[in-house]
């Protein structure tokens, strides 16, 4: 076999194969025998039909056409291999010779996978920060729990409305003097302050009473979803139905014992402390883990294949449409209320897929690098959590990914996740959040060696 390789533009390549003609004649006694047992032919069982009968039944182009799939299929295998390469987009063959007593030849025209050059990812010096937990901080994770065991009660006949008050409404919004198409809400149930609505519009609200009517002035932002609205002042008229106040619990040793194992509100206080800062390492942790990921990409020098961005926008467009439909809404309908059409959102999706592609082709070159493996019980376990997440079978999900031929998918996350804990755990060490007690017995014990 001769293979003969021609850099295209657009980043493709062609692969010339030139394979010998006893080959092709091989591959033409196997279509032989895959149409046998394929074709029923009167008088014969299925695979049981001489040669002759099949070319006379099936014809000499029918059977030259199979012997080709077959030759095409392996030896595009072999020449992969042979030249160590990797496509990232569909392979389209054409055929130049196929005659009987000569070699085969045909060409295969795709996209490869690109050349990698890793910068700089063992010894990352990234610094992790972690926020402080303030008094304040404690104070926001109180409230939260007190505003939980809150109790409904309805405003006195004059009360106004208040930040944080739970109401009910009609409303009618207008664009230049006309409605406008979901701009109205019947008995619209709505908490002041939680930013649900446009700027301006709940804030507007405050002050009004039980039955008052009010019209109010707001401007849809220049971001907002539907592009006809977009940074045009529109009007609502709302009459108010009902105003409902949060009464929230007496902080005192009672409620402390309520809502949990604790007899004081201090030691409450002591443990959501406790507990923020445990929450605050772990993110700071995980914002460490991820710049070194992005700055070891950074490093990185690839010539990224556009198609390779176009395909992860389709996947992620195909992801957001199966959320939608989860919801019981298609990608129509979500374009409809928007006002975005397909251009506009492949390119909301363009750098974060740009961003996801990039990481990934580093990853996988870390693992090649550093012969980073996948073992079976690699993916026992994640199937086993799977299972469990969709309370299932372990054999069932295998059967699942089989049938979509997701099993490499999964092992290829399995892979760049251990190339992730590879980049991590290189990293410079921080002992700055080692503790004081940790530092003087490791000093003391230094001082005795001495």
């Amino acid at each position: 076999m001769k293979v003969t390789k021609e850099n295209l533009d657009n980043y493709e390549v062609s692969l010339t194969i030139e394979v010998e003609a006893d080959k092709l004649a091989a591959a033409k006694k196997t279509a032989c025998k895959n149409l046998a047992n394929r074709l029923n032919i009167p008088g014969f069982r299925k695979g049981k039909a001489p040669k002759n009968v099949i070319e006379n039944y099936a014809g000499k182009e029918v059977i030259m056409e199979e012997a080709a799939d077959i030759v095409i299929q392996e030896a595009t295998n072999d020449a992969l291999k042979e030249e160590n390469i990797n496509p990232v987009t569909e392979l389209k063959p054409e055929i130049i010779t196929n005659e009987d007593g000569q070699d085969f030849v045909f060409k295969v025209t795709f996209t490869p996978y690109p050349e990698v050059k890793l910068g700089q990812y063992k010894g990352l010096d990234i610094e992790k920060e972690v926020e402080e937990v303030t008094e304040e901080d404690v104070d926001k994770q109180i409230k939260a729990m007190r505003e939980h065991h809150a109790t409904m009660i309805d405003a006195a006949e004059d009360d106004p409305i208040e930040d944080g008050d739970f109401i009910t409404l009609d409303f009618t919004g207008y664009v230049d003097g006309k409605p406008f198409e979901n701009g109205e809400g019947k008995s619209y149930p709505l908490q002041i302050g939680s930013n649900t609505f446009i700027p301006g519009f709940e804030s507007g609200l405050i002050g009004a009473k039980v039955g008052e009517e009010r019209d109010i002035d707001v401007t849809f932002p220049e971001d907002y979803h539907s592009k006809e609205m977009a940074g045009k002042p529109a009007m609502f008229k709302c009459k108010i139905l009902s105003i409902k106040h949060q009464q929230l619990p007496e902080l005192n040793d009672e409620f402390a014992k309520k809502v949990s194992t604790f007899e004081t509100v201090d030691a409450l206080r002591a443990d959501v402390k406790k507990n923020l800062t445990i929450s605050a390492e772990r993110q700071a942790e995980d914002l460490q883990h991820r710049a070194a990921v992005d700055k070891a990409t950074e490093n990185m020098t690839v010539d990224l294949p556009p198609v390779m961005v176009e395909n992860r926008i389709n996947q992620l467009i195909n992801e957001f449409t199966l959320q939608l439909q989860s919801r019981g809404m298609t990608l129509e309908n979500y374009m409809q209320y928007s006002g975005a059409d397909m251009d506009t959102i492949r390119e909301n999706y363009r750098e974060t897929a740009k961003k996801e592609v990039l990481t990934d082709v580093m990853l996988e070159e870390v693992a090649k690098v550093e012969d980073l493996k996948v073992d079976p019980k690699d993916l026992d376990y994640e199937v086993a959590m799977m299972a469990a997440t969709y309370r299932t079978n372990p054999k069932q999900i295998v059967k699942i990914l089989k049938e979509n031929k997701q099993l490499s998918a999964l092992a290829a996350n399995v892979r760049r996740r251990k190339a992730i804990r590879f980049i991590v755990d290189n990293m410079v060490k921080d002992d700055s959040n080692v503790d004081s007690d940790a530092k003087e017995s490791k000093a003391e014990t230094s001082k005795q060696k001495k």
